[in-house]
């Protein structure tokens, strides 16, 4: 009795050996896989938040960059220039600036690259009071305009307007907030504003004059630090595809409700803003770069730079995609 009970047992113990071996293979081969599967590339990307950056939130909420084997974290600065500095010194990887910061920069020998446009045109216009009498660019002589920097390509294409017909206004350099503010006190003529600040400015009653000063302006850039670009370029370029992505999307419907809650999400400007002036945002990554070798002579003449950088303000590596094309 003894002997056939363990020859009932033993093939029994047999077949589940053979299944606990046999069960752990699949196992280890899922780990194997998983382990050899390429990690993610992370980028930083230091950020001051603004509608005009929606294409870089819209990616990130999406899962476009995570798609493409993209780590991407965005970390908030105070301004473009703050933006800039964490790039310079290795904080981040990329930034999206406007393309005066980022020209100015590369021109003072900063270790950075333009990798792609944002978007075109500039899209920044002269607000003032309903009773305002500023009709023509004559009329800006010796008034106070709003404005964050003599720099911005926006003041830049003003200041050279009102410069043909012999005016010159007085540059008060604003934030759009506090701009706004000052417009609504009349401690300022105008405002140079750009969006969300424009919709918001306009819903409160202002006007918007003399709209096509900066419509034939480039606006802002996508810029990398040169060592992340040596490095990574193939997910630089991917990163650039995710945005592309997103661009689609916004344009598809700049107003649809996901993408508002996106905006909102991520710059806490008015949901009511944004709808009014979405629409006016143009993305895009191919760099326009006849009007940013414009903005670069510009520049010059500020004495801001001593040169035109020329081809050496953007990235070889993406010659032939976003630029050269």
């Amino acid at each position: 009795m003894k002997r056939r009970i363990l020859r009932i047992i033993s093939p029994i113990v047999g077949i589940a050996l053979l299944l606990a071996v046999t069960g752990c293979a699949p196992a280890d081969e899922q780990q194997r896989d998983v382990d050899a599967q390429p990690k993610p590339t992370r980028i930083i990307v230091a950020d001051a938040s603004t509608t005009h950056h929606l294409n870089l939130y819209v990616a990130k909420e999406l899962g476009l960059f995570e798609k493409r084997g993209l780590e991407v974290e965005i970390i908030k600065a105070e301004d473009l220039a703050a933006s800039r500095d964490a790039v310079v010194s290795g904080q981040a990887d990329i930034f999206w600036s406007c393309p005066t910061v980022a020209i100015a920069a590369i021109a003072n020998g900063a270790p950075l690259k333009m990798i792609a446009q944002v978007k075109t045109p500039c899209t920044s216009v002269l607000v003032v009071s309903p009773d305002s009498r500023i009709d023509d660019y004559a009329d800006l002589d010796g008034k106070s305009i709003a404005g964050i920097s003599p720099t911005c390509e926006a003041v830049i294409a003003y200041s050279k307007k009102a410069r043909e017909v012999g005016a010159v206004f007085n540059l008060e350099k604003l934030a759009g907030g506090p701009a706004i503010i000052a417009l609504e006190a009349g401690r300022v003529d105008g405002a140079i504003l750009e969006e969300p600040h424009t919709s918001i400015a306009e819903l409160k009653g202002f006007n918007v004059v003399l709209p096509e000063a900066a419509a034939q302006i480039t606006c802002r850039t996508i810029n990398a630090r040169t060592a992340f670009l040596k490095d990574n370029p193939e997910a630089v370029k991917r990163f650039i595809e995710a945005v592309d992505e997103a661009n689609a999307i916004i344009a598809a419907d700049p107003v649809a409700d996901r993408v508002v809650e996106i905006a909102v999400q991520y710059t806490g400007a008015p949901e009511e803003a944004i709808r009014h002036g979405n629409a006016r945002l143009k993305f895009t990554t191919e760099i326009q770069e006849e009007g940013l070798s414009a903005l670069a002579d510009e520049l010059v003449s500020l004495q801001n730079i001593r040169e035109n950088p020329g081809d050496a303000l953007f990235a070889e590596e993406l010659r032939g995609i976003t630029w050269d094309k």
